[in-house]
């Protein structure tokens, strides 16, 4: 049995064929549906990055217990645990934060792996005179925006592309590995992430008259933008997904030419969505995660049943993607894992939760049962009390500093940290609410959640799952504290 992952980042469920979208050229993702189960229902767990990749690895919420950071020595981790069962593993990917400080324990869970350079403000390219900047809608001057304009002078041809070079090398580990069993292979891609720059002749597939200034990477505030203006990222968004297009049926037609649809199975996913001006609103993190950010797409080819161009309805999310593909090789997942394996949801549509967690560390704790979203805002604008709970104090980029060391405290273990104690480190200034207030919305009358809905009797149910799920992934106390649950947990 063989398996493969295609993992795209900031893949907008809305803007997708399969999905309703009848304007942007992503004809391959429609293929792909009707090659596989297309879920209506799945959300994120933890975002953004590499929260959500811890998900993935562990197939529990990262988003509860600590911000942006590596796998913890306790963490379970798929791709270990299948290689210790004797499944080869490998990753390609041009997501540059596995290799900073925040997520370098990721790639080495791989039996082998390969990095691609370039992306967003990756510092690849030496070059100590300025870059060339034209004219742009938002001025920016952080180091990354201007290592962003270095590493774009070598980055012109479609073929220099890292999501080019990312899949050519995907396909000759398929190419070289085909006729072999046992294999998991992970082609992972930072496209379409922010900044949407893709190749002129996926511009051309987008006309439009538009005359202002460069914008292809939009800010994370709100909207501040001209209607033409948000019109004309779109369109660059659009470009850079019909690019993944591209690059999805080049897998596809490997899979066709090599008749792997047989033994391996395919899965297709992304970590989260963006906002693209909705709810008035740029990107993700701050505001509250809308569907736009937190419905996101997935589609799951299994050889064992065979069902394709099917839908399912089942709620899933991304930490039932570990157990998925452990299953599938025929191993259990481990007793700290909350996801689900989603063979019955595949094969019947067999539901595996009444309601799921979701959310960012600091801000909103949201729960969904598929049909009602309740959004409960921390009590206070700062988010606190809040911690981190880690053995790994590092952030996206660089160690916790010593400021924040000094105010740690040894905490006895969770349930699923095997016994070792954590740090416990005061989390100050990590409150992502642009501002307090809890939300809940009807998604089968609001689908685009612009009306809060008012009804005490579906906010107590949703509240009861809400710390029902709490409970079962073993929080913090003081989640339900900040929460202004206290009360209403005992």
């Amino acid at each position: 049995m063989k398996a493969i992952i295609v993992m795209f980042d900031t893949l907008n469920r809305h803007m997708l064929p399969p999905y309703g979208c009848d304007w942007v050229r992503a004809a391959n993702f429609q293929r792909l549906s009707e090659k596989s189960v297309t879920f209506d229902t799945c959300y994120i767990t933890s975002a953004p990055c590499m929260p959500a990749r811890r998900d993935l690895h562990t197939g529990r919420p990262n988003f509860l217990h600590r911000s942006w950071g590596p796998l913890e020595p306790f963490d379970d981790s798929m791709p270990e645990m299948l290689g210790q069962q004797g499944v080869y593993t490998h990753l390609v990917s041009d997501h540059y934060h596995y290799w900073e400080t925040g997520g370098a324990t990721y790639h080495t869970k791989y039996t082998t792996w390969e990095m691609v350079r370039g992306q967003e403000g990756d510092p690849w390219i030496g070059q100590v005179k300025d870059p060339e900047i034209p004219d742009v809608v938002v001025d920016r001057s952080e180091p990354m925006w201007r290592q962003d304009w270095v590493n774009r002078q070598v980055i012109q041809e479609e073929s220099q592309f890292p999501q080019t070079q990312v899949f050519d090398r995907g396909l000759a580990f398929i190419q070289a590995n085909h006729q072999e069993d046992n294999w998991f292979l992970q082609i992972e891609t930072f496209d379409p992430h922010e900044p949407f720059y893709a190749p002129q002749e996926y511009r051309d597939l987008y006309p439009e008259e538009y005359e202002g200034a460069h914008f292809d990477w939009p800010p994370y505030r709100p909207v501040q933008e001209t209607p033409d203006e948000i019109d004309h990222v779109r369109r660059e968004y659009a470009a850079l997904l019909s690019l993944c297009d591209n690059s999805l049926g080049r897998v596809l037609d490997t899979m066709d030419e090599l008749d792997l649809w047989n033994d391996t199975m395919l899965i297709v996913c992304t970590d989260h969505g963006f906002l693209l001006g909705e709810h008035d609103w740029w990107a993700k993190v701050v505001p509250p995660f809308f569907e736009e950010v937190a419905h996101t797409p997935l589609f799951i080819w299994d050889p064992r049943t065979k069902d394709a161009g099917t839908r399912r309805q089942s709620l899933v999310q991304t930490i039932d993607v570990a157990p998925t593909v452990l299953g599938f090789f025929g191993i259990a997942p481990s007793a700290d894992m909350t996801g689900k394996d989603l063979q019955q949801t595949i094969a019947q549509d067999v539901p595996v939760r009444e309601a799921g967690l979701f959310g960012i560390f600091g801000s909103h704790v949201t729960v969904t049962d598929g049909r009602y979203v309740y959004m409960r805002a921390p009590s206070s604008p700062d988010g606190q009390p809040l911690n981190n709970y880690t053995l790994m104090p590092t952030h996206m980029r660089y160690p916790f500093s010593v400021e924040e060391l000094r105010d740690a405290t040894l905490a006895p273990p969770f349930p699923f940290t095997k016994g070792c104690p954590l740090l416990k480190i005061p989390a100050r200034g990590e409150s992502n609410s642009y501002e307090t207030g809890t939300r809940l919305y009807d998604l089968r009358n609001d689908p685009r959640q612009e009306n809060r809905l008012q009804d005490s009797a579906v906010e107590k149910r949703m509240t009861q799952q809400l710390i029902r799920l709490l409970r079962e992934n073993h929080a913090p106390a003081e989640q339900f504290e900040r929460l202004g649950l206290v009360a209403q947990q005992d």
